[in-house]
Formats: structure tokens, sequence, C-alpha cells
């Protein structure tokens, strides 16, 4: 994202006194008909009611009568200023300064289309030359603040601009002003004074409101910014750079926000982003926005055609090149993507998140160029941003490991999953107490109390695990079939679970109505889970949800949609663990970044899955395990596709054939045959897993063997009618 919207400051015009000189002028104009006066009067009459040909022709009477005539100049100007002839209105201005060059009110008229001009320097100038004349006209005080503002000199703009607050206080301008200032300086708090100040004296100034809303981004205060940003586009609905501002709010928001809440924030800033393309369709950071918004809305093809607009716009951009890159490298076009990171890289070699990308595009090799770049930047790494440090550790841990220096690879993941843990406020105590609370919740009674009160539909498929244990490679071999559409990690469920049926409980009174035992509850949850879900292309019966973390909510799937399929997916939990380890997951995967933490959580959710199969009904799952899939794809293929209750389509067996986009880190590895070379992957890394090794202790000695579907005898090869 950028913020192409910025903050508004206000800019007076200074052109008072043809106003002023209005009804002086008209009251003389009969006793002096045919004088210069006269003229001067007619002109700014013609000019208050929007007629300024017909004023600038009285103006030019009164100067044929009077070539020396000040006034007469001074007025054409403010019209031709208004105009937008900006160097025939100097030149107005010139000529009545060259007749009176004590009038500070000719000075910040001069100054004001010099500004326009962009000639910033000789602005000031008129503008200092005005203070000198005038000192306490609050006028050139607040436009001399403006242009230092532009020039960068904050501290002098912020001196003139409490010049200007202190001469006119009623002034919203002067506050309006006073904030923009404050922000640059990074002063937020005190800028959000001045601009209540402003709404004090103008409540439903849109601009204010716009610039509140920044500040209050700014500060992360995100609710209350959106806020602030929708009222002033109540007030102000065509403004792009409110609805630009809008937009950046609501992504941060989003990032912020947890998985539930993400989509629909997305979904209001890609219309927010949409009203500033068709406003500005010569802007390349509108079609660069809105491009960012729709990668995250995994509308991809879309996201493709922005970024190559946005680049036909300002073709020598870095981060419009990643950016395709990206939505490339997701819809399996690799070698496109590929080459976006290299003209990125170009451009902008130390670009470290391009370098990041490469590096997931790309296998390194000794004495490459790519893995040269990334020594020379970790050797900079301590001028670099947290997020920047990430981002390095992890290219540099995925390039070593390529190139089989194992130890200096896991050194950097070790250096990378501590910078980014530093970045999160995962608390361990809560997550890990919500796999208590589910497993207290939904015990046997439970199940027994509302068996049938859910919605049947056998709709949805879903594909839990744990991240990195092969449910992208089931779902790949699923999406294969004709009857099967591959949705990818939706957070629906979630919704659903935390917001009630009709998306305004709380996740506490969700489960209150478990308590109370009311058992309507699961169908008209059932219900809106399946209203959220994607449209089904032609010819498709079934969808996969794939979002791992649903595990959690098993429990849930059963009661309020008992004929859903729910596929387990499994792998050796020490590769699994180190799997997670060596990715940079962006959102929903805290507990990863900490060797401990992460086998803590695995064991947690070791648990809970054993909990599942002792309380749900027998053949209620099936758990695949990748081992066994690689080493035998056609028969757990085959089980796969007869568990879905769906004939066997020999396309499942060529799934890294299958054309459909792929958001999760397996992108690249579904999208070849199957190997084996992740398979005890893990042993590589053994003197520096202790920690992870300890926490998994009892999982690796409860007697289970990981590589075999656990429990196969309760795996039924055809699924009951109902459970």
């Amino acid at each position: 994202m950028r913020c192409a919207g910025g903050v508004c400051f206000r800019f007076s015009n200074g052109c008072r006194r043809l106003a002023e000189n209005a009804n002086r002028n008209g009251r003389q104009r009969e006793a002096r008909r045919g004088s210069p006066a006269a003229y001067l009067g007619m002109g700014n009459q013609w000019a208050e009611v929007g007629r300024l040909d017909h004023a600038m022709a009285q103006y030019r009477k009164a100067l044929a009568i009077d070539p020396q005539c000040a006034e007469a100049y001074n007025n054409l100007g403010v019209i031709l200023h208004r105009q937008g002839r900006l160097d025939e209105a100097a030149a107005a201005y010139g000529q009545a300064l060259a007749l009176v060059p004590n009038d500070a009110e000719g000075h910040l008229n001069l100054g004001n289309v010099r500004f326009a001009q962009k000639a910033l320097d000789l602005a000031e100038d008129q503008y200092r030359r005005a203070v000198s004349l005038s000192p306490d006209l609050a006028d050139v005080r607040l436009n001399l603040g403006v242009v230092l503002l532009h020039q960068g000199r904050l501290e002098e703009a912020l001196a003139e601009t409490l010049r200007a607050v202190a001469l006119a206080p009623e002034r919203v301008e002067g506050h309006q002003n006073l904030g923009v200032i404050l922000v640059r300086l990074d002063r937020l708090e005190e800028a959000l004074t001045s601009y209540q100040r402003a709404l004090t004296l103008h409540p439903d100034h849109a601009e204010t409101l716009m610039n509140v809303g920044v500040a209050l981004t700014r500060l992360g205060r995100l609710e209350e910014a959106v806020e602030r940003l929708r009222r002033a586009l109540a007030l102000d609905s065509e403004n792009p750079r409110i609805h630009s501002n809008l937009g950046d709010a609501l992504l941060k928001w989003a990032d912020a926000g947890s998985l539930p809440f993400k989509s629909g924030r997305w979904t209001a800033a890609a219309a927010c982003y949409r009203q500033v393309v068709a406003a500005q369709p010569k802007d390349p950071v509108a079609y660069y926005n809105l491009g960012v918004v729709l990668l995250q809305l995994d509308q991809l093809e879309e996201a493709v055609s922005l970024f190559e607009q946005a680049l036909r716009l300002r073709p020598a951009d870095a981060e419009s090149l990643n950016n395709l890159g990206v939505a490339l490298f997701r819809l399996g076009r690799f070698d496109e993507a590929a080459a976006c990171y290299r003209q990125a890289l170009a451009l902008k070699p130390e670009y470290v998140e391009a370098r990041f990308n490469q590096s997931e595009v790309k296998r390194f090799t000794r004495g490459d160029p790519d893995l040269a770049a990334l020594e020379t930047l970790a050797a900079e790494s301590g001028r670099m941003s947290p997020s920047q440090a990430v981002h390095l550790h992890f290219a540099l841990g995925k390039a070593l490991e390529d190139v089989g220096d194992f130890q200096r690879a896991f050194e950097h993941l070790l250096q990378g999953n501590a910078a980014r843990r530093r970045l999160l406020p995962y608390d361990e105590a809560a997550v890990l107490g919500r796999f208590r609370r589910m497993a207290e919740l939904f015990d046997a009674s439970l199940f027994e109390r509302f068996q049938g009160c859910g919605e049947e539909s056998n709709v949805p498929i879903f594909i839990v695990g744990m991240p990195r244990s092969g449910s992208t490679l089931v779902e790949q071999i699923l999406a294969s079939h004709p009857e099967i559409y591959g949705a990818g990690e939706l957070t629906d469920l979630a919704d659903v679970a935390q917001n009630g049926p009709d998306g305004d409980l709380s996740g506490a009174v969700v489960l209150g109505a478990l308590l109370s035992q009311n058992p309507a509850c699961f169908a008209r949850l059932g219900r809106a889970y399946l209203a959220r879900l994607p449209a089904l292309p032609a010819g498709r019966t079934r969808i996969t949800d794939k979002m791992p973390d649903n595990f959690m909510l098993i429990g849930l799937i059963h009661l309020m949609l008992p004929q859903a399929r729910i596929i387990h997916t499994m792998r050796d939990p020490v590769d699994t663990c180190v799997s997670c380890f060596s990715k940079l997951f962006t959102e929903a995967q805290d507990y990863s970044f900490d060797l401990a933490e992460l086998g803590r959580y695995y064991r947690s959710y070791h648990g809970l899955m054993a909990h599942w199969r002792r309380v749900l009904p027998p053949g209620r799952l099936l758990e695949i395990s990748y081992e066994s899939l690689v080493d035998d794809l056609e028969g757990h293929a085959r089980r796969l596709i007869a568990y879905c209750g769906l004939p066997w389509d020999e396309r499942c067996l060529a799934f890294h054939e299958t054309q459909r986009a792929i958001l999760t880190a397996s992108a690249t590895q579904v999208r070849q045959p199957l190997f084996r070379g992740s398979i005890g992957r893990w042993r590589r890394y053994r003197p520096f897993l202790q920690p992870l090794l300890a926490a998994l202790e009892s999982v690796l000695s409860d007697g289970e063997k990981f590589g075999q579907d656990i429990a196969d005898e309760r795996v039924l090869r055809e699924p009951p009618p109902s459970w």
C-alpha cells in the first residue's frame, strides 16, 4: 500500500481586496460614471456573481482611462489567477506592485501565484516581503507556513503557523495546517488537538475529519480512524483523497484484526480504491493500491491487470514489479514471476522483500550472484527495519539450505524467527487455554444431545491439520476431480463461529448457545456458513475449505454440518514443526516463530485431535499422513475420492498439472510430481532443535507411529449416509 491520499492543508487566497472594494466602488459608481472607480466597482460586482470575463473587461476599461490604477491591475490578477492563467496573473500583480511596492496584500497575491506555479523560493520571497510590511496579517503567516511545509522546513513552518493561529484563532485553516505540520513532525496527539479545535469551529468540515482519520491511522487507533474517515466521506463522497485514506486505514485495520474480520475490511478497502481509480485514471498509485488489496482477496487475475496498468503509467517501479511477481507466483506462472523479481531488483538491488520473494521461486547454487547479494545485504542488516531483517534472514535460510550449508541456514532461520517473534503480541497462555476449553465444551454428551440438529449438506469438504502437513497437496488432488472446487483457505467457519449465524453475536454468545442447549443454533450456523461460500463453478458439486486451523472447530463442524467431510492431514511431528519454522507466515501462525512455543502448540493440537477421535462417531474423520500419501499416491487418492462420495477420476493422479490459484507456502511443491526429499528433513538440523524436541517429548513417545494413518481400522472405505 502507498498512501496516495495524504492530508490536506488549507491555503488562504489572500484576494480580499476585490470583495472589500465592491460596495465602496458600487456606491461611487453613479457619481463618477466613466471613472476608473466606477469600472472597478462594476468589475467587482461581475466577479461576485462569477462572470469573470465581464469583470476583466471592466478592469481593462479602468486601466484604459488610468494606466496607473494599481487596484485595477491587482483585481485583474485575481481574476486571471482564478482562471488558471498564472503567468498573466503574475504579470498583472507585478504591475500593481511596481506602482504600489509597499502593498502587503499585493505581495501576498503574487506569492500565491508563485506557489501555484510551484516556484516555492519566489513564493517565500513574496510572503516575507508581505510580513515585513504587515506583520499582523494572518493570511501571510498561514501561507508562508504552507510554503515552508512544502520545502520540508517543518520547524519554521510550525513557528509561522503558530503565529497565524495567534493572530486569527477563529480561522479554521490555521488549526488545520498546524495539525498537518504536527503530523509531519510525528507529534500526533498534539495534531489531534489542533484538528479538534478546527472541528469545534467547523464541525462538518470533511477535509479536517479526513486529517483526523490519517492521524488516528498513524497512531494505530484504526477503528476510530475508519469512523472519522467514513464521516468525512459522507460529507464529501466524491473526494478521492478521502477514499484513498479510508482504504489505507481499512487495510491496516484488516492487518491488525483477526481472520474473521479481514475479508470484510479488505472488500471495503477495495471499494475505496476503485473510487480512486475511477477519479484518477492516470495515477499509478491508485492502480497499485487496488492491486495490493485484491492480492489479499485472492482476485489474482485482476490484480495482475492492475499492476500491469500501474507499470504502463510508471514503468520503472520496483514495488509494482514485485507485487506483480507475487500475483503471478500464486497463479503458478513461476517463470514470469521470477522475471518480475529480477526486474525489480535491477531497479532496486537492496529491495529485501523482492529478494525474499525471489528466494521462494528459485533454487540457489554455489556461486549464485543472488546468494552473494543476500550475503552483502546481511552485512548491512543493522540499518534495516525489523520487517526487512526478518525477510532477509528467511531468504538466506532458504538459499543456504539449497546449497547444503545447513548450519548457517538454520542460524539465519533462528535469527529471522526471533526477529519476527519480537514483533508479535502472541499470548501463549490464551491460545493453549482455548484448546482445553474446546475439549471441555465438546464432550461426548454434547454430541449425544445434539445429534442430527445441524444442516444436512455434503457440499463442504474441510481439510484440517497443522500447517505444512500436506493439506495443500490433498486439496490439489481433490481439486483435480471435475466435481470438486478447491477454494483454498477460507475464513468463513471462524467467522460464523465467532460472530454467530447473523454476524451480530460474540464468540461467547455462540458458545453460550451450546451450553444453553439450543438445538436450532447448529442448523442456523450451518446455513450461515454455506451462504458465505464462493459460488460453485458449473459442474462442481463439492467445495474444499483448506483452513488448517479449523481442526480447532471439528466438533462444531460435526454439529452444524453433520454430512460435511472432514479430512485431517498429518506428517511427522518434527518435520511438520521444522517446516513451519522455516516459513515466514504472514498471519495466524504466531506460535511458529519460537521452537519451544511451536512444540507446545503442536502438543496441544495433538491432544485435541486425540480428543476428537475419542468423542466423535467412528469413521467421522478421514486421516491421511503425508508420508503414506507419498508412498502410495493412487491408493490414498482413491480413498480420498471415495470418502467424498464421488466416482474415481484419473486426473487426480496428475494433480500437478491442474491449473488453479494456490496461495499457501506449498504453491511450488504441489505443481510438481511427488518427491520424498522433504521426509526426514528435520534430521539435518537436529543439533539446533533441543527446545522443540523437549516440547514434543510426550508426542514422540506416546506409541503412535507417524508415517502411517492413525487408527486405520476406524477409517471407512465408503462413508455411511449419516453420522
